[in-house]
């Protein structure tokens, strides 16, 4: 989680411009875009998790 604020962060810091454009981008999406790119987020976030521990775990082992 730590990370995730630290990369949002400096986003808002290096590019205040570009930041503000993409919410207001965001904010004007219809809903089902938004929870369709929701649906992915979570997924692929899911998904680098579960690789990174599996290969993690299986690193310390060999």
């Amino acid at each position: 989680m730590g990370f995730a604020l630290a990369l949002e962060g400096a986003a808002y810091a290096l590019f205040p411009g570009p930041m503000t454009r993409m919410i207001r981008d965001i904010a004007e999406s219809p809903a089902e875009r938004l929870r369709i790119a929701g649906i992915v987020a979570l997924a692929a976030g899911i998904g680098i998790i579960w690789l990174a521990r599996h290969e993690m775990v299986l690193e310390v082992f060999r």
